[in-house]
């Protein structure tokens, strides 16, 4: 079986949760007999390679980047060359650009989207962009929602309940790591015993000028992992607050990653918009037996954390409820052990990579007319 992915930017280039998806789910098709490729945009040279893992990338140059779309010549000349490969054409949304070579295209394959996430900025453009939208996701087979959160709250999959599915997401298999390891113990000797812990970009709907300001007159260990454009002002925050705990660290290593959540006492993810779609580092938080607080956004952060399971959820924005979350984690030892157990357990039923692949492969086999797994 060939399926095509599209999606409007890949790594090297970008380093984002849709081309993580994308890559762990064409990495872990591939041994099942599911030959992948990738057709994306990029702003340096065309090129075509094979990436370790199995499949090619297929890069089309960009020609022009405007509204956080890119748009590329050669790639919607080319488009339906490339389609005529493929058995199935696996799309990614959001991207305009590629409804509109998929449409003048005429493409007449067996399709489907994973539907990452609503258009949440450029509310005018969107309001035009809409007919375009909704002819595209009209001539999918199947569109796949990664929670239950946001197949509820989106408007746009209001519209198409009839042909939408939930597949979440999954992540590479890494052990839980042994509260005794050596990283995990040199973690807690630099920040503390227990520590709160983010990682992620700092970018504006991160929520975490709420977090800064949740720990103003309670100053617990916390550690700020992540480079982005919001850095500035959240470290003159935390010095207008008197904050003395909090410490920033601008990159870690994968393994750096674990170990530091392995050796963390709380996962805190203050997101307080829908352009949080999911928090795949919540799926990576889980992984490590890490309990979390999150917010309840309408996405699916909270289908990840499950209040009173998995950690808490509390209202976006709120730094006077986070505040208190704070407050139960640091006093409620016993509780936050239980949470953490079951982090762990939500994260081996639901966010193991080989699960969202067998999943995949059902639904190759709906829309090419077989029978589902």
């Amino acid at each position: 079986m060939r399926v095509l992915h599209v999606l409007k930017t890949f790594f090297p280039d970008t380093y984002g949760g849709i081309e993580q998806v994308v890559h762990t789910l064409a990495s872990h098709t591939q041994p099942l007999g599911v030959e992948n490729r990738v057709l994306v945009l990029t702003p340096g040279e065309p090129r075509r390679e094979i990436e370790p893992a199995g499949y090619e990338v297929i890069r089309y140059k960009r020609d022009l980047y405007v509204a956080s779309t890119g748009f590329s010549l050669s790639l919607l000349t080319n488009f339906k060359k490339e389609a005529e490969w493929a058995d199935v054409m696996h799309m990614h949304f959001p991207w305009p650009y590629a409804d509109l070579c998929y449409l003048l295209n005429g493409i007449n394959k067996p399709s489907l989207i994973s539907y990452h996430s609503d258009v949440v900025n450029q509310v005018q453009l969107n309001k035009l962009y809409a007919p375009l939208r909704d002819r595209y996701l009209a001539k999918m087979s199947r569109i796949y929602a990664a929670s239950p959160g946001i197949m509820q709250s989106s408007p746009v999959l209001q519209k198409f309940k009839d042909k939408t599915r939930l597949i979440t997401y999954g992540i590479e298999h890494f052990a839980q790591i042994p509260s005794d390891d050596v990283a995990v113990h040199a973690w807690q000797e630099k920040f503390g015993p227990r520590f709160f812990l983010f990682l992620g970009a700092l970018r504006y709907y991160k929520g975490l000028h709420v977090l800064i300001d949740a720990l103003k007159g309670r100053d617990y260990p916390t550690v700020i992992v992540g480079r982005g454009d919001q850095e500035q002002a959240l470290k003159q925050q935390a010095t207008e607050l008197g904050l003395k705990n909090l410490h920033f660290v601008a990159e870690v290593s994968n393994e750096e990653k674990r170990t530091l959540m392995r050796a963390a006492y709380g996962f805190v993810f203050p997101s307080h918009m829908p352009s949080e779609a999911f928090g795949i580092v919540l799926a990576e938080a889980s992984q490590q037996g890490l309990p979390m607080i999150s917010c309840e956004i309408g996405t699916g952060t909270s289908y990840v954390n499950l209040d009173g399971e998995t950690g808490l959820v509390v209202p976006p924005s709120d730094s006077v409820a986070f505040g208190q979350a704070l407050d139960a984690f640091w006093n409620e030892h016993e509780q936050v052990e239980v949470w953490g157990r079951g982090a762990l357990q939500r994260y081996d039923e639901n966010f193991k990579a080989e699960t969202m692949a067998r999943r995949y492969m059902g639904a190759y086999g709906e829309v090419l007319g077989g029978d589902s797994p």
